[in-house]
Parts: C-alpha cells; structure tokens; sequence
C-alpha cells in the first residue's frame, strides 16, 4: 500500500489569499484592532503557530479563551473569504486525485499546516475534501515534523499499523514539506506551486522536484502507480 500525505494551500489549490484574510479579519473584528502592526510568515507553517505569532505581534495574550474565540471568528469568517477571494484548485490536481482515489493500493491523507476545521472548508469549497480518509492537522502543533508524526499516526490507525516508511509520500509545495517528510522517514515530493521556486526546493533535495503536478505521471511511476 502506497500512502499520498497531501499538503493544501499552494499545493492542492491557491485560495487566493483567503486564509490569511479571514485570520486577519478576526483578529480585527474579535480582538477589537484598529489595524494590523505588520505581517507574520504564513507559508509552510501551522495555524497554531501563527496565530501564536500574530498575538505576540499585537501584545494578546494567548490564553485558551482568547485562542477559541478567535478560532471560531476565523471559521466563520473563512467561508465568505473563499466566496470573495479568487482562488483556484491546482493544475491537474483534480484528474491525479480521482487517478488516486480509484486504486486500491493506494490511501489518501492531509498533512497540512491548516486548523482541522479549516482544511475542511477550503477543501470542501473546491470539491477536494471526499478523496482524504485521514490526516494530520495545525490545532496543536507549532512544528510541520509534529503534524508529520500526527499524520503518520493516523496511517497506522488507519491501516491497522501495517506501513512501510519507503512507501509513504509527502507532497508539497515549501522546504518546511521535505523537511517534514524526513523527520518521519518519508519520501518527499515537492511541486513549485507555491510561493518557492524550483530552486529553493532543489536545495532541499526532494525524492522527486516538479514545476506542478499538470502532467502526474511522474508521480505515480515512483508510486508504482503506472
């Protein structure tokens, strides 16, 4: 059994912004800023951390009630931000995980910076959510190789702890990806979707270096897939 960990914002779909709108929004909103102080780093990183960024940024203190409210602010907000931003799924994303989804051999799963909820409604916006049976999320998590073992804890629950580490595939679109893959003993699989280039991600020497995934065959030769 091959397992696919797919990475979401820069590589399943772009959604235009959205996310770091509706966060931005809810801090404003929900924790009553007049405006923003300035930007934290969004790519590659967990929700968890950057809210903790964003509240140390602004001098809120990061206490559980202020944490679930403004969560729950963000979740709500996300949805219209989706609406309003002009996102996209990601070239030959759709087609690759249908190809997917129809073999046996083969489990899809997240392994995704993104609140649980979070990576819910931007999947389920653009039709993705159905093709992923388990994942690793952001909720907790201030580091990628921390979701990394998430998701690899799930792929044992998931296939009853039967996984060889050779056949487990992160796909994304940042260093913080490949990194991510190795700390678990992952292959890496990086598509210059996202906000680096070609030759950022070369320098982190992925298993396999793609400009996107419009032509997956690539892929799915190193997944035995073809």
């Amino acid at each position: 059994m091959h397992i696919c960990l797919f990475d979401i914002d820069g590589t399943l779909l772009n959604s235009g912004g959205a996310g770091r709108a509706a966060m931005e929004t809810a801090l404003c909103q929900v924790l009553g800023l007049k405006e923003l102080r300035g930007r934290v780093a969004f790519s590659g990183r967990t929700d968890r951390a950057i809210i903790r960024d964003l509240f140390a940024l602004h001098e809120i203190t990061d206490a559980p009630v202020v944490w679930n409210h403004f969560v729950s602010a963000y979740l709500r907000l996300l949805p219209e931000c989706l609406q309003r931003h002009d996102g996209r799924v990601l070239p030959g994303i759709a087609a690759l995980l249908e190809c997917l989804c129809q073999r046996d051999d083969v489990a899809l799963g997240l392994l995704t910076g993104n609140l649980r909820e979070g990576a819910r409604l931007k999947l389920g916006h653009y039709g993705l959510y159905d093709h992923f049976q388990f994942g690793g999320f952001g909720d907790e998590h201030l580091t990628r190789d921390d979701v990394a073992r998430e998701a690899l804890a799930r792929v044992h629950q998931h296939l009853n702890g039967s996984v060889n580490a050779d056949r487990v595939w992160v796909i994304g679109d940042t260093p913080l990806d490949i990194q991510c893959a190795r700390s678990i003993g992952a292959k890496a699989v990086a598509v210059a979707t996202g906000f680096h280039s070609m030759e950022e991600l070369a320098a982190e020497k992925p298993d396999l270096l793609l400009n996107d995934l419009s032509d997956p065959t690539p892929l799915l030769a190193r997944c035995g897939c073809l």
